[in-house]
């Protein structure tokens, strides 16, 4: 489901390479008409613009900071179980392991998490961090969309401007997380479906001027659903995805 980043948290992290700064707050899902985005750019997260998977890593941090050796070991046992299922499967069972974790916890830790990480080396993806800046330099609301925690995902949107966040929202009961996802993974059509969503919202942008940039194969489906998509290798270098017509013309 999409959110406005922009009215999240006040405080910003300090990444390594200081993106352009965030635009200003607004209410959550909306964008006041005066200022409705003259295209939309996608952007997949993990190994597109950031060097690493964000989910497992943020894990491991958080189980090591609140059991310490114990809490790296089950770390690693419950992702080394999510290990050959299928990816949207093993995005909701990875969710599974923050049953009971307090929600503002979780999302301190995920700021603490983007603070410590981002000032390594490496950290982004240059020539996608280049991208995404241009793209905004030229008028362009970013969305980034990924199957991540949805607090990391928060935490990044926010350090590169990004004005949506496109992914599955973290289910609570009272202040506590249950560890279920409200509605599908942000992961193949999943994406597709979230990228349509936003793109009818905004029924005055045409999807062939918009531009999307994954990864993986499960990215296809979003990318197949801009007029200009960009697959990411993981050294770092962009190569064009040819648009599928059909998506890009009525797939809205």
């Amino acid at each position: 489901m999409p959110t406005d980043t922009r009215s999240a948290r006040t405080r910003s992290p300090r990444p390594a390479t200081p993106p352009s700064l965030p635009a200003p707050s607004r209410p959550p899902g909306r964008v006041r008409p005066e200022q409705s985005p003259r295209r939309l750019v996608f952007f997949d997260v993990d190994e597109t613009l950031i060097g690493m998977k964000s989910g497992p890593d943020f894990l491991r941090h958080h189980f090591t900071q609140v059991h310490g050796a114990a809490g790296a070991h089950r770390a690693d046992e419950l992702l080394g179980a999510l290990a050959g299922l299928p990816r949207a499967e093993a995005n909701r069972r990875f969710h599974r392991a923050f049953r009971g974790c307090p929600a503002a916890q979780a999302e301190t830790a995920a700021r603490q998490w983007y603070e410590e990480r981002s000032r390594a080396d490496g950290f982004y993806l240059p020539t996608t961090l280049a991208a995404l800046r241009r793209h905004r330099a030229e008028g362009a609301s970013v969305a980034l969309v990924s199957g991540t925690f949805p607090p990391v995902l928060a935490a990044i949107a926010e350090a590169v401007g990004a004005q949506f966040t496109l992914g599955a929202a973290l289910q609570r009961c009272g202040p506590r997380l249950t560890g279920e996802l409200i509605g599908p993974p942000a992961i193949g059509e999943g994406k597709r479906t979230l990228v349509r969503r936003l793109l009818a919202r905004h029924p005055d942008i045409d999807p062939a001027d918009c531009w999307a940039y994954g990864d993986h194969p499960t990215d296809l489906p979003m990318l197949h659903s801009v007029g200009h998509a960009v697959m990411v290798a993981p050294d770092g270098t962009h190569a064009a995805v040819h648009p599928h017509t059909a998506d890009t013309a009525g797939g809205r």
